[in-house]
């Protein structure tokens, strides 16, 4: 598989070199390349000194978090979409931006935009019934010429990655539209509330490790996504519903963390539900797991569980991308009275870039009321 560069495509291990260079490596020898082309998402447990740190009791304020915060290392901006076409096909669709910090002094080398210290890599995949493509592209932030490459601006907002955008349609932050092509594929989304704007964790602050550490996060789940999927060049109206997570930090894991898994569920019963697990590197279902979970009401209103009455149990594992991937779950919440199994709808939902991960659209079935919908999927560090 080859890589987008802006203006070129490239090999992996030239693209992974340059991932070095541009991360502030002066050199990068074969064995340095095969530990980055390795290393998945292992670089969010890195640690962070002289960076800004993510700790409780910071209050949000909008629209201002909707911009970027540079000094903190890592950030992201990132839409899913479950869409059906008018004969109930199942589709989705994914748009992220990442913004890394290369260096803890970022301030001294803004003003010259080919040595800014903030580096934005775009993710964009299309899930079909029998198929899933994922590109990605990097771009530095800042002016070059007349053109900024990449960037996120607060109010009106806009996020960008060339002419990959997630942008506000109005004065407002919402409605949003958002856009990525390649080659035969595209998608162009328009993305109106239903529901409010949810601050994550306490009150924005997302905790990430039992002993404390994690990251400033919020979503807005309640979404309804109109538009169009281009599928090796087939135009396919599409509607559903979408949801938009914003985080950043300085450290996502910590070094006894492997990887997470992620659910974010639009329940049929109009509630929203988002999980977590982030796996403890002496292995899965380890006494060290960090579990979190909420269920919002319709009106917004948060339910959030109690970590002891998550559970969630693999079920079936399938060959992904020479792994053995969870793709089958029970998920059980006695507090709630939920009971639940997660299928993929497609097996091979791998991300297949840089930074390598799984990322698909799922159903979810279950007897009891509130139990049925469907919703995304993201696992790391497998």
């Amino acid at each position: 598989m080859n890589f987008w560069w802006p203006g070129q495509t490239v090999s992996p291990r030239l693209a992974v070199t340059l991932l070095a260079v541009i991360l502030g490596m002066t050199a990068c020898s074969e064995a340095e390349e095969q530990a980055i082309e390795t290393s998945d998402f292992n670089v969010l447990a890195q640690q962070a000194q002289g960076y800004v740190q993510a700790v409780p009791g910071k209050k949000l304020e909008f629209p201002r978090d909707h911009g970027a915060h540079p000094g903190y290392r890592i950030e992201w901006w990132y839409v899913t979409a479950n869409l059906e076409d008018d004969d109930g096909q199942q589709y989705g669709a994914q748009w992220t931006l990442f913004r890394f910090q290369t260096r803890p002094n970022h301030e001294a080398a803004e003003a010259n935009a080919w040595q800014s210290a903030q580096l934005f890599m775009g993710h964009f995949a299309i899930t079909t019934p029998g198929d899933h493509r994922a590109w990605q592209r990097y771009a530095r932030g800042g002016l070059h010429g007349d053109i900024a490459q990449a960037g996120v601006r607060a109010e009106p907002f806009a996020a960008w990655l060339d002419d990959w955008t997630l942008h506000s349609s109005e004065d407002a932050w919402l409605p949003l539209e958002v856009s990525a092509s390649a080659g035969d594929d595209a998608i162009s989304l328009k993305l109106h509330a239903t529901g409010p704007l949810i601050l994550q964790g306490e009150g924005g602050f997302s905790q990430k490790h039992p002993e404390g550490g994690g990251s400033y996060y919020y979503s807005q789940p309640f979404l309804e996504a109109t538009g169009s999927l281009t599928s090796n060049g087939e135009v396919i109206e599409v509607s559903g519903v979408a949801w938009i997570d914003r985080e950043w930090s300085s450290q996502f894991l910590q070094a006894d963390q492997s990887g997470w898994d992620w659910f974010s569920i639009h329940l049929d019963s109009g509630e929203k539900l988002m999980l977590f697990r982030l796996r403890s590197s002496e292995g899965t279902g380890a006494a060290g797991d960090f579990r979190h979970g909420v269920l919002l009401a319709p009106d917004g209103t948060r339910l959030e569980l109690d970590p002891n009455e998550i559970h969630m149990e693999p079920l079936e594992h399938e060959p992904v991308a020479e792994r053995q991937l969870p793709l089958r779950w029970r998920i059980d919440l006695p507090e709630i009275g939920r009971e639940m199994e997660v299928d993929a709808l497609y097996a091979d939902q791998w991300m297949d870039l840089d930074y390598p991960y799984w990322e698909g659209v799922i159903n979810v079935t279950g007897a009891n009321p509130g139990s049925r919908g469907r919703g995304y999927l993201e696992m790391t560090g497998y």
